[in-house]
């Protein structure tokens, strides 16, 4: 049998350029406890609690140990945690609710970009034998994405300013070519968190939940050499599991750091004008890595809670180039 799974909450803090001041304790709790007002219940009524961080961001093995500090792990309480972007712990804490284990989750990310140099961390994603050890940073990636998609011809420079103007970026220097300082995503800290629950729970939680209709995720070959980075059948897989062409979406939160990957998300989930894409800003405007993602999902949700969605498609990615792409759909009713 199958079971009604809803966002029935979300929350995320201030994104920062630089948050030294603060520990992942300290920026996470709050978030956590605006989450859990929404609904009105305690960290005792929640039956599930998973998270997204990355060790490799800390600087430190077992970092998300310590953010438990802001959930409350005692007494002990049923916990999972993914070396991912938060978007997959929702996946993983969606499932736990889909098989009767739970009936309420509480779902959180955070990251910490600032600590390091973020293109040179993000090269710890690569294959460790034949791309890792020639450390190409994520940006110098995404150009050579973006040069693919241009040589192509599905792109050109003004698009990708295009888009990267409508979310307030002006720095037309040159980060790597083809791609400008506007087309790259900031450097932010932040944490984000949702609350899911099932069939009546949710709706005794929220006035408009947003159901769950559909989610998957795929992920390409790990060798970029054997990629066609101007397309994303990933992406496209994942979007026809989740039922995201069964019928027209209004809303699209797409997790694109880069404005040439909007651009490819756009023509792989057939996302026409009429389709509000990233009203929140996207992570051109915030990428609080680890948590951008699930903030896509959280975001998607959100406008249907407030009555400006009736039909939403959110999607995440990790990795270089959409290496792994998740994809869920989200209904009022």
């Amino acid at each position: 049998m199958t079971r009604d799974v809803a966002i029935v909450a979300f929350g995320q803090s201030e994104h920062l350029r630089d948050s030294s001041q603060l520990s992942e304790v300290e920026m996470l709790m709050p978030v956590l406890h605006q989450v859990l007002g929404q609904v009105g219940l305690t960290t005792d009524q929640i039956d599930f609690t998973c998270s997204g961080s990355s060790d490799y961001l800390a600087g430190r093995a077992f970092s998300f140990t310590m953010a438990l500090d802001g959930v409350g792990a005692w007494p002990p309480i049923a916990e999972s945690h993914v070396e991912m972007d938060g978007a997959w712990a929702l996946y993983e804490a969606w499932v736990k609710i889909l098989t009767g284990e739970a009936e309420t989750a509480l779902v959180y990310a955070y990251g910490k970009s600032s600590a390091g140099e973020l293109r040179d961390v993000l090269t710890r994603q690569l294959d460790p034998y034949y791309v890792a050890p020639l450390w190409p940073d994520s940006v110098s990636l995404a150009a050579l994405q973006a040069q693919s998609l241009i040589d192509a011809g599905l792109t050109d420079e003004r698009q990708l300013a295009d888009i990267a103007t409508r979310y307030g970026a002006h720095d037309d220097a040159y980060a790597v070519r083809p791609l400008r300082r506007q087309d790259c995503p900031p450097i932010s800290d932040g944490a984000a968190a949702v609350v899911l629950a099932a069939g009546d729970t949710a709706r005794g939680l929220c006035p408009r939940p947003a159901w769950i209709r559909g989610m998957d995720h795929r992920i390409e070959a790990h060798s970029l050499g054997v990629r066609d980075l101007a397309d994303s059948p990933s992406t496209r897989l994942a979007a026809e599991c989740a039922g995201a062409f069964d019928a027209p979406v209004d809303t699209a939160e797409l997790h694109a750091p880069f404005s040439s990957q909007e651009a490819l998300l756009r023509r792989v989930l057939d996302l026409d004008d009429s389709v509000q894409v990233n009203p929140s800003g996207g992570a051109l405007v915030a990428n609080p890595v680890m948590a951008t993602g699930l903030i896509r999902l959280g975001e998607a949700a959100a406008r249907i809670h407030r009555g400006q969605s009736g039909r939403a498609l959110a999607h995440a990615t990790s990795g270089p180039c959409l290496q792994q792409n998740l994809v869920a759909v989200l209904e009022a009713s």
